[in-house]
């Protein structure tokens, strides 16, 4: 996400179409459903396909992008479902993370440099209550050679052992690399390699 400015992010959802399409990433959704509906924290949302997907669950979700034009969008989508979301539009290096306010997170293809990785991972973690759920799914290393999404710096693509020292607090439901069929819109297209996380906060 820091990687790219504003205008990067309104220029890609500026168009009549729903880049990453309207319904909610498969692990995404597959996971939510497991859990009871609370309180859900969807940072880098985009045009809103998860927070729209969780609201129709029950979820009260609060979700946040630094695109305006997404926000448009993901309002526009939520009204067309006839559901409510929370979204604010700013850098997520300064979005205000309540502390143990969450039932559950997802990170969902958000791809941040180390050193601000590491900082959100933690202000995400002390967001979440006990008990809380975090569900996540980002592009591994090995996806800088497929053409379907993504980063093309080697250096905002993760490892396990990123995601494992990033969460090691929590208890570990899932951590996985698999290689996934991605149908998510004409950017998230094709064969891609991707890391699975479920963890639960203690």
């Amino acid at each position: 996400m820091n990687k790219f400015n504003y205008n990067f992010w309104d220029e890609r959802y500026s168009t009549d179409d729903f880049i990453y399409g309207k319904v909610p990433n498969e692990f995404f959704r597959e996971n939510l459903l497991k859990i009871r509906p609370g309180k859900l924290f969807l940072p880098g949302d985009g045009e809103g396909r998860n927070a729209v997907f969780a609201a129709k669950q029950g979820w009260s979700v609060d979700a946040m992008d630094q695109s305006e034009v997404g926000k448009l969008k993901a309002l526009k989508l939520a009204s067309e479902f006839e559901v409510n979301i929370n979204y604010s539009v700013c850098d997520i290096s300064g979005y205000n993370f309540p502390e143990n306010y969450y039932d559950a997170a997802a990170i969902i293809f958000i791809h941040l440099n180390a050193e601000l990785r590491r900082k959100v991972h933690n202000k995400i973690l002390r967001s979440l209550k006990i008990n809380g759920v975090l569900i996540l799914e980002l592009f591994n290393k090995e996806q800088l050679d497929k053409d379907s999404g993504g980063p093309r710096n080697i250096d905002m693509l993760y490892s396990l052992d990123d995601i494992e020292k990033d969460f090691k607090s929590l208890k570990t439901i899932l951590l996985e690399n698999k290689t996934v069929q991605l149908n998510e819109g004409k950017k998230h297209s094709g064969e891609a390699s991707v890391i699975r996380f479920v963890g639960i906060k203690q």
